[in-house]
């Protein structure tokens, strides 16, 4: 998107090029300036993380058709490896197609509220919770001393920002709590939450720690996009 510079300003070798808190701290800084400039876009971070809210980002028709897109094809919800856990994260998700008309309006009018360009983005994810299913609390950035950073950080290195759409309302539980904010996010249809995973200095924010609490009531269903400090690749040569 016009007026995203991803370049290092400050001084200092960061010990990973591809976890590099200077870059880390001007997209951060760029992305934040953008969704305070939006109107619909309401701060619920304060001084502890970059997180806002924008209600009514997609229709109730559109968050209809997405979930229909989402029931067609979709799997357990996996963790990257070395990490899993029994019970840790029990939703089902769906991989978008990059090549689907549909897919593509959704990715573009997130990567206009952010951004960010879509080269930085992974693939697009929608999940569905049914009652008794959760994620309980983790982080989205990754850590460097986890072995699967050798692998991530090549396809992108650090996670950025997330963007989480909500799809549809959800009768009892399915909240987004997060802990050190003080905060829990009810699902609202059409509203999109998005975070910064990095503090303003460009190191991973302990405070995002969050989690989807179990569905009591209904079925959840959310798209999550996350994007990367550099390019992001699928497939590593």
């Amino acid at each position: 998107m016009n007026g995203f510079v991803i370049s290092t300003r400050f001084g200092g070798t960061p010990a990973d090029p591809k976890e590099d808190p200077a870059k880390l701290a001007l997209i951060g800084a760029q992305v934040r300036a953008r969704l305070r400039a939006d109107t619909r876009a309401e701060d619920l971070g304060g001084d502890k993380a970059d997180m806002f809210l924008l209600r009514d980002f997609f229709t109730a028709d559109e968050c209809v058709r997405l979930v229909r897109i989402i029931d067609k094809k979709i799997g357990p919800s996996t963790l990257f490896e070395g990490t899993q856990r029994d019970g840790f994260r029990t939703s089902s998700t769906h991989h978008f197609d990059a090549g689907d008309p549909a897919t593509r309006e959704l990715e573009k009018r997130i990567d206009a509220a952010t951004g960010i360009p879509h080269q930085h983005a992974e693939t697009t994810q929608g999940q569905r919770y049914e009652a008794g299913q959760q994620f309980k609390h983790h982080y989205d950035y990754f850590f460097a001393s986890e072995p699967y950073w050798q692998q991530e950080r090549r396809r992108g290195g650090q996670r950025t920002w997330t963007a989480m759409l909500f799809l549809n309302d959800v009768e009892e539980g399915g909240e987004t709590d997060w802990p050190e904010l003080g905060l829990s996010v009810k699902p609202e249809a059409g509203a999109l939450l998005a975070w910064n995973n990095m503090a303003r200095d460009g190191t991973p924010n302990r405070n995002t720690l969050h989690a989807g609490t179990p569905v009591v009531k209904g079925v959840k269903y959310v798209i999550t996009q996350w994007y990367r400090q550099d390019p992001w690749t699928l497939h590593l040569s």
